[in-house]
């Protein structure tokens, strides 16, 4: 994995239309439709399906917020601060064995059946890091340039 593989920060939104409102005024944020739907996922604690929603930014650099999805790992962080990092991975298994041999843990996955893989680990000091894999980056950069629901 490289530096340069990082695409986004995702933001968790209680107040979903306040955060975007707030980021539009103090920085000039624009926004894509909202996207999301049921995810299946493969937790530690077993298979769950959870609802997500979610925006991307037009504007770069690019955020994610996401509407908060109580008792999931979709939750605001304490203070507003940022959720998880998003990184491009071009083999989303290997990307994550190589971050739990450096001590990361993984709180969430979604295998390649019936959307592209990805996976959320947390580092040793908490930083929480999302695996997306390249396949869907025409999709995204499609949908950024748009702004709308299609990608």
């Amino acid at each position: 994995m490289r530096a340069e593989d990082q695409f986004h920060l995702g933001l968790v939104a209680e107040d979903f239309e306040a955060t975007l409102a707030e980021l539009s005024a103090a920085f000039g944020y624009e926004w894509c439709a909202e996207i999301g739907g049921p995810l299946p996922l493969a937790l530690p604690t077993g298979d769950a399906v959870v609802d997500i929603s979610c925006v991307y930014s037009r504007t770069l650099p690019r955020l994610e917020i996401i509407r908060s999805v109580p008792g999931t790992l979709w939750e605001p962080v304490a203070g507003g601060g940022v959720h998880h990092i998003g990184y491009w991975s071009d083999d989303v298994a290997a990307d994550a064995a190589e971050l739990t041999g450096q001590g990361f843990v993984t709180e969430a996955t979604r295998a390649g059946s019936g959307g592209a893989p990805f996976a959320f680990l947390r580092g040793p000091s908490g930083l929480l890091v999302e695996l997306v894999d390249r396949v869907v980056r025409p999709g995204l950069e499609k949908y950024w340039i748009h702004g709308g629901g299609d990608a």
